[in-house]
């Protein structure tokens, strides 16, 4: 086993008297990757150190080690194949292809060597002379940090390779392996639910990098955080409320729009995982609640969904607080509240749009919002009208989802404003069957199935309005039928006259 740039590097190093050593060893590599020196010989000295790792026997190298020491190489380790930090982007100047191509390959080497001191530690569990009791209290402190290692180099991003993810995707199998657990999840939340995992280490890890003031720095840290927490869920997640909540409020507050979404499906998983109460507690859900709206202004598709999607599932725990306070104050009427206050914008947003990818994302989620407030829709329905006929009236391109979305919303209030239809029929039939013939004239791209869709569509609305009109829409389409000479318009009218 050839060592010569290990050896030559320690040589150069202070001995650390009465220190066993393979400590020595170790603290003093660690010592020389935190200084800062040349790529080259780093990179040899990492190599270097993998090999005698593998080489070396259990008890010599743990026999004696203590966990400061291994916890002082790992962030040394992590800190050689770091991401190159952002302020330079901040301040105009882009980070250069080499120097992210520079962080996989040393990223690659470094989890070499933590698959090397894993295996050394795992194989020191069977070793008669240290076993479990010796090993496991070096492991746990150093769980965290090469769980975080390993979720930086897991996914695509600029900084890695297929080399360095690969590196990582079996480091982060070894750690579970080496924890015991069959599962990230398993790892981070633990077992059962009175089991403490390795999620509160992580986010003590990463809780001083995800303040206002660093989140930044390392480009990484969003990416590990957004990717760990889904892993925990209800019941573990209330446990850590107040760890994940305060940095994914800041990562939503953000001016870019990527760092919003990511923000934005962080909140999201909360909400879902979080029982009701304990986000109402010191108003939390309200803080939550006007982050997001406050993103309804933005221009952004994916955002406006991400944020519409969210929403949906906060409203009902709003609207529960809000119950239990009008039941404190005894008050029997339904005031307004924040699904109204959300509708009437994204209502007032609807009328003026001219997107066609904003168009379709307000009308994939409209039908939620009329279902969720139910006969109180009637409060919305001279707005709702205006944007259910604009909407009928225009083709959004090959899947019609902004009409298909629309044709639903109708459906949804139709059933449940029935008795505020009669006085609306004239002009929503009217729409309908224009939106009918339209459909049926296309010469364009639009698939036959979406076509059959939207005169499904129609037509099931045609048949609502005929119920709620005692029969008026029959009597109007007799004419219509009569004289019109197209079959596909008249299966449709036909379908409506035959319903009972």
């Amino acid at each position: 086993m050839e060592l010569s740039g290990l050896v030559r590097a320690l040589r150069r190093e202070e001995p650390l008297p009465a220190l066993p050593p393979a400590e020595q060893i170790l603290l003093r590599v660690g010592r020389l990757l935190a200084e800062g020196a040349d790529g080259a010989p780093k990179a040899g000295v990492v190599r270097d150190l993998g090999e005698l790792i593998e080489a070396a026997k259990c008890r010599w190298l743990l026999g004696a080690l203590s966990p400061p020491a291994l916890g002082e190489l790992v962030a040394a380790l992590g800190a050689y194949a770091a991401p190159p930090e952002r302020e330079g982007e901040a301040a105009g100047l882009p980070i250069h292809d080499s120097a992210h191509a520079a962080t996989a390959r040393r990223a690659a080497e470094a989890g070499s060597v933590f698959l090397r001191l894993l295996a050394k530690l795992e194989a020191a569990k069977t070793h008669e002379s240290l076993g479990v009791p010796v090993v496991g209290p070096i492991l746990r402190p150093v769980l965290g940090p090469l769980y975080i290692f390993a979720v930086t180099h897991l996914g695509e991003r600029p900084w890695t390779s297929a080399e360095s993810r690969a590196a990582a995707r079996e480091l982060l199998a070894a750690l579970v392996r080496a924890a015991g657990c069959g599962s990230v999840a398993e790892f981070l939340r633990g077992k059962e639910e009175d089991e403490e995992g390795r999620f509160a280490a992580v986010m003590g890890l990463l809780k001083q990098e995800l303040t206002k003031d660093t989140w930044k720095h390392n480009p990484a840290t969003k990416h590990v955080f957004s990717w760990t927490l889904p892993h925990v869920t209800r019941p573990w997640l209330s446990h850590h409320l107040e760890r994940v909540l305060p940095p994914s409020l800041l990562i939503s507050d953000d001016y870019q729009e990527e760092n919003k979404i990511l923000g934005v499906r962080c909140l999201h998983h909360i909400i879902l995982n979080v029982p009701a109460a304990d986000l109402c507690q010191f108003n939390r859900a309200q803080v939550v609640y006007h982050a997001l709206y406050n993103h309804l202004y933005s221009r952004e598709a994916p955002l406006i969904q991400a944020v519409l999607l969210c929403l949906l599932d906060l409203l009902p725990v709003l609207e529960r607080a809000q119950q239990r306070w009008r039941q404190q104050q005894q008050q029997l009427a339904r005031p307004t509240g924040p699904c109204d206050e959300v509708l009437q914008l994204v209502l007032t947003h609807m009328e003026a749009e001219h997107r066609l990818a904003l168009r379709r994302v307000y009308a994939r989620t409209l039908p939620a919002f009329v279902q969720r407030l139910g006969i109180l829709i009637v409060r919305h329905l001279k707005r709702l009208e205006r944007v259910i006929l604009g909407y009928l009236e225009v083709c959004d391109g090959p899947e019609e989802e902004a009409r298909l979305g629309i044709l639903e919303t109708l459906q949804c209030t139709i059933e449940h404003a029935w008795p505020r239809m009669p006085c609306r029929l004239p002009v929503l039939l009217k729409a309908l069957l224009r939106m009918i013939w339209d459909v049926h004239a296309d010469q364009g791209s639009t698939p036959e199935p979406v076509k059959a869709a939207l005169l499904q569509g129609a037509t099931e609305c045609l048949i609502l309005l005929d119920r709620c009109s005692a029969g008026r829409v029959k009597v109007l389409l007799e004419g219509v039928y009569s004289s019109c000479e197209e079959n596909r318009v008249r299966e449709c009218i036909r379908k409506v006259q035959e319903n009972t």
